[in-house]
């Protein structure tokens, strides 16, 4: 196997490891948490809390009726789905940081795609906060895409610092 492929395998496993892991948590936390309850683990910081998402981002549009909700929210994560992949195979596999950023979006979007599948909702279950002021509910999928688009952003702010200045104007 050539380099190059044997980098592409390694973003697919990469993939795929952010996929199980995704899915793993998710199982083991509709298995054992009850969803009235929050379990404490750093206290005043960070709880496990049982919570379905039947909207977007942060909740957005859970209001939706179920056929749009329903088809909105398969098709554009499906569509997004095969744009990362698109994009992954338009890139060169030499730009690590941007194929890893890929490779994390690509696994978390399939993560809760499979959710919203199987269950008609995404489950969330970390819990982060100050006091009485709660960021939205979130999952492995939800932090690798995060993660993925800052690598992205890095990648590109890195890029715009290298580029060759233009030349300026002769006159």
């Amino acid at each position: 196997m050539s380099r190059d492929g044997l980098a592409r395998v390694l973003f697919g496993l990469l993939t795929l490891a952010v996929g199980v892991t995704d899915q793993g948590s998710k199982a083991i936390v509709v298995r054992h948490l009850d969803p009235s309850l929050s379990i404490p683990v750093i206290p005043g910081l960070f709880n496990l809390t049982f919570v379905t998402n039947r909207g977007a981002l942060f909740g957005l549009l859970h209001d939706l009726p179920d056929p749009y909700r329903a088809v909105l929210f398969t098709i554009v994560p499906t569509l997004a789905v095969a744009l990362v992949v698109l994009f992954q195979y338009r890139t060169d596999v030499a730009e690590r940081v941007t194929q890893g950023g890929l490779a994390l979006i690509l696994g978390g979007a399939l993560g809760n795609l499979a959710d919203r599948i199987r269950f008609g909702h995404v489950i969330d279950f970390l819990d982060v906060f100050i006091g009485t002021h709660h960021w939205p509910a979130f999952n492995v999928a939800d932090s690798s895409i995060c993660v993925g688009v800052g690598l992205l952003l890095f990648d590109l702010l890195a890029r715009s610092r290298r580029a060759p200045s233009p030349a300026p104007p002769e006159g």
